[in-house]
């Protein structure tokens, strides 16, 4: 989905209003609707039982959301309440139209025009187990929040620990063009942006603060959308529904692919078992992996719906690299390959990687100590016969072009955009805020996830995920795409469903 810098996205609001006939307080109703249909899943992932949601709003456009929120909430059956960081007077515009609603609903509305008032209240709160809704300051901001605004912002931060947190837009207190800020910003678990995702979400630099982003749907006409142009772009829930398709009711394993795995040694069977187990529950047909023979007892005990094979190895116990000429199998026989988990960076390993990327002609997702063997070695990848996806942490990119991690983190869409011109295929930058690049293409980011996943074995699942997808028949790109979205998503229903 297209990044928007502010205006860009003001523009298109005026269009809708102007030569779509779409009322101001309309597009605000539906931007209140999104609010609460993210409230409401986030309610239902928490495992809370219709919580108190208190809506913190400011006096323009972003409060006047809060405002439209409540309502809808309300009328779902939740406990709500109102809190203004600004005087009641000084609400105008389409805000004041749903400000009139909310008192029409008898929704409780608390007003704190001042800093002092707010700081009060955050000492005084006992707050836990709510959702609170940040509809503080929006995409105007400039320069960091003052007075009551200021006020909000810090008891946001005093209730968090205890409490989810849904903002409107944007963060409030976040330049929604650079992603950067003067001072104190609110910290989302999820940031419900309006039309299209402001290109500051997607920056690196923001993503300690935006959580899971969700796009809401207030009727822009995709007529609009389409002239517009990005080279940055949000993964979101609506790219999957095109990429995963639903499967006929007769359907049977051998419709999904067959995926092989390439790894494994002593101490690091797990990560072998962890991406097959994660291959076959991405809904491949059927998962094959050949490890040491060592180790081939131990992954067959953990996986058992895997055909786990013991193939040759060397002296330190990892996979040789004549273990396919010993194992006699056709790398045809396969939709997909993973190769690298747990494999160690043996000189064996990087010579088995060049005989896979030579013989292939199906993809080869190469994860792990496939990468690790080749750092500096970006041509091996150009002799692929096949399609290949490259899924490095920012340790293992900077092996592999020659530069610092801290260089990666320094510039991740700089960095992605190098590895996809000298790499002839899909390159998955991992990390918060994870980039999908290929040449020619903007660049996706993936804001997904939580720091929860910052966990050995995650890369493994995600490789095993990414080969079973592309084992399906869905092109790496977009295998790459849901996969991030997905792995982020199941690790982000986990920590909501634990946050109470």
């Amino acid at each position: 989905m297209k990044a928007v810098t502010s205006e860009q996205m003001r523009a298109l609001d005026r269009k809708t209003i102007a030569e779509g006939g779409v009322p101001g307080d309309v597009l605000m109703d539906r931007a209140g609707l999104g609010v609460a249909d993210a409230v409401q899943f986030l309610s239902r992932m928490a495992g809370y039982d219709r919580p108190l949601v208190q809506l913190l709003a400011g006096r323009g456009n972003n409060g006047g959301d809060a405002l439209a929120a409540a309502c809808h909430l309300k009328e779902r059956g939740f406990e709500v309440e109102i809190w203004l960081a600004a005087e009641v007077g000084a609400v105008s515009g389409d805000a004041l139209k749903h400000l009139s609603r909310v008192k029409a609903a008898k929704i409780p509305l608390h007003e704190l025009s001042t800093k002092i008032e707010w700081d009060d209240e955050a000492a005084a709160s006992d707050l836990s187990g709510c959702i609170l809704v940040d509809g503080i300051l929006g995409t105007g901001i400039s320069g960091p929040a003052r007075g009551p605004a200021a006020g909000a912002i810090s008891y946001i931060h005093a209730l968090a620990p205890r409490n989810l947190v849904v903002s409107i837009d944007v963060p409030s207190g976040l330049d929604s063009d650079t992603g950067r800020a003067a001072g104190d910003v609110v910290t989302a678990d999820i940031t419900v942006t309006m039309g299209l995702p402001k290109r500051g979400l997607l920056e690196p630099c923001a993503v300690e603060f935006v959580g899971a982003v969700e796009v809401a749907d207030i009727g822009i006409p995709a007529a609009m959308t389409e002239r517009l142009e990005s080279d940055v772009e949000l993964i979101a829930a609506e790219d999957l529904r095109a990429i995963l398709r639903r499967r006929p009711r007769n359907a049977h394993k051998g419709l999904f692919g067959h995926v092989l795995i390439l790894g494994g040694a002593p101490g690091y069977a797990g990560a072998v078992a962890l991406a097959a187990a994660a291959a076959a529950r991405s809904g491949a047909g059927l998962v094959t992996a050949l490890v040491p023979a060592s180790v081939a007892a131990i992954v067959a005990g953990i996986v058992p719906e895997a055909m786990v094979h013991g193939g040759s190895q060397t002296a330190a116990g990892s996979l040789a690299a004549d273990c396919l000429a010993a194992w006699n199998r056709p790398l045809g026989d396969f939709s997909a390959i993973l190769v690298g988990p747990g494999m160690t960076a043996h000189p064996d390993t990087r010579a088995l990687v060049e005989k896979v990327l030579a013989a292939s002609r199906v993809p080869v997702v190469l994860d792990a100590d496939a990468l690790n063997a080749c750092a500096g070695h970006v041509d091996v990848f150009r002799k692929a016969a096949g399609p290949v996806l490259l899924t490095p942490h920012p340790g293992e990119m900077a092996r592999l072009l020659g530069i610092r991690p801290a260089d990666v983190q320094a510039d991740r869409f700089g960095t992605a955009w190098r590895a996809a011109r000298e790499v002839p295929g899909v390159v998955v930058l991992k990390g918060a805020g994870t980039v999908v690049a290929e040449k020619g293409r903007p660049l996706h980011v993936n804001l997904t996830g939580n720091p929860g996943m910052a966990s050995g074995g995650m890369g493994d699942v995600l490789g095993g995920l990414l080969a079973g997808l592309v084992a399906q028949g869905i092109a790496p790109f977009d295998a790459a795409r849901a996969g991030v979205y997905l792995h982020g998503r199941a690790g982000d229903n986990v920590a909501w469903r634990t946050s109470q």
